[in-house]
């Protein structure tokens, strides 16, 4: 492949926690997690924009200017295809650069950013008043930490040590209304959607937190339509991946909010 002296980005990967948070901010598919560490998969996906700069809690991500192969458009269309997603183009120029500065200047922000959604919470040592004022919610919430999309947690937060770890479809509490209290209780819950997400960053993800931490059991909540079952696959090929010894719970849920029969457990 040529190459070129160019910008392209740079993962140090000492402050890197794998937290995830570049990976989906990366349009043409240029990141990866790997062996719980965010990669540059290859110099030819990386446009040289930087939408992933501003995502990184740990300034762990920089431009650096060196000899690159040349920003390849059809490799990322084809990248992104594998992938399940789909390519929006934009203008990258003869040098291959990104001419169109407006999408940078929305993300990157000086001394770095992190989206406030994706703040670490742990709940579990919270206290609740024994006297709920009149506006609190009638059912009392069961859950113990946030970030909750699989997306955006970090496989070395606190509360996946030690945890049953609840991986649930995000349509499931619409559907089923008793998940706190039923399956949410006592659980470390990550949720996503295998129909629209991409399974294989979830199957990386759910390895390295596998991995990081002693996971003692996982509960799979998926509901009963087939691309729903994406979730369990990448959950047993997570546990296998992982080297672990760790018992895999599928539960249904119907369209109806019933629980089915469950299939027999990993």
């Amino acid at each position: 492949m040529p190459t070129l002296k160019r910008k392209v980005i740079r993962i140090d990967e000492e402050k890197c926690d794998g937290c995830g948070l570049c990976v989906p901010s990366c349009a043409e598919g240029a990141l990866q997690i790997i062996d719980g560490k965010a990669k540059l998969v290859s110099d030819k996906y990386c446009d040289g924009l930087g939408d992933c700069l501003g995502e990184c809690p740990q300034d762990a991500i920089f431009f650096e200017e060196r000899d690159a192969e040349v920003y390849d458009q059809e490799a990322v269309v084809e990248r992104l295809k594998s992938m399940g997603r789909e390519y929006i183009p934009h203008d990258h120029g003869d040098d291959g650069h990104d001419h169109d500065h407006s999408r940078q200047t929305s993300h990157a922000h000086a001394g770095g950013f992190s989206c406030p959604s994706a703040r670490t919470l742990d709940f579990r040592e919270q206290k609740v008043d024994t006297e709920p004022s009149e506006d609190a919610p009638k059912q009392k919430s069961e859950l113990r930490q946030w970030p909750v999309k699989l997306n955006l947690v970090s496989p070395q937060a606190p509360y996946f040590q030690n945890a049953d770890l609840l991986i649930a479809a995000d349509c499931a509490p619409f559907a089923y209304a008793s998940l706190h209290p039923d399956f949410l209780k006592g659980r470390t819950v990550v949720i996503g959607c295998p129909k629209f997400d991409d399974l294989e960053y979830y199957r990386e993800k759910l390895t390295a937190i596998i991995k990081t931490n002693s996971i003692r059991s996982i509960t799979v909540l998926h509901m009963e339509v087939p691309c729903c079952t994406g979730l369990l696959h990448i959950a047993y090929d997570a546990v296998k991946a992982s080297g672990k010894a760790i018992p895999v719970a599928p539960i249904v849920v119907s369209l109806r909010g019933e629980v089915k029969q469950p299939t027999p457990a990993y």
